[in-house]
């Protein structure tokens, strides 16, 4: 149950924002098992590699990748007042995590860890 496009789509004056969040999933060895936990959630999933997931909701569209050990990485697109939201949903999961928020110039915003 991983694979869904059931979840919403990013709104689109997203998408024209760019990358602007990125992040570790601490503990968590199989991006499998996270994404069927957003599919739960009401997100969209779909395989984006072998072991990595493209995840989306209308505020929120980004990639998870399994690393070598114990962690999962995760990049891509976040309402910045959101922010939060996405860190409070990792926390219900049960996962760690520490995320960085960056401006347009690429500069770190905000940091937030759980």
């Amino acid at each position: 149950m991983d694979i869904s496009d059931e979840g919403l789509t990013l709104d689109r004056q997203w998408i024209e924002l760019g990358n602007n969040v990125c992040g570790v999933l601490r503990g968590c060895r199989d991006a499998s098992a996270v994404a069927a936990r957003f599919v739960g959630a009401g997100w969209s999933s779909r395989s984006s590699s072998w072991h990595g997931y493209e995840l989306e909701t209308s505020w929120c569209q980004m990639e998870i990748d399994p690393i070598d050990g114990p962690d999962v990485l995760l990049n891509g697109v976040v309402d910045p007042a959101r922010l939060g939201d996405l860190g409070r949903l990792l926390g219900c999961f049960g996962l760690p995590y520490e995320l960085e928020l960056s401006d347009e110039n690429n500069a770190l915003v905000r940091e937030i860890r759980g």
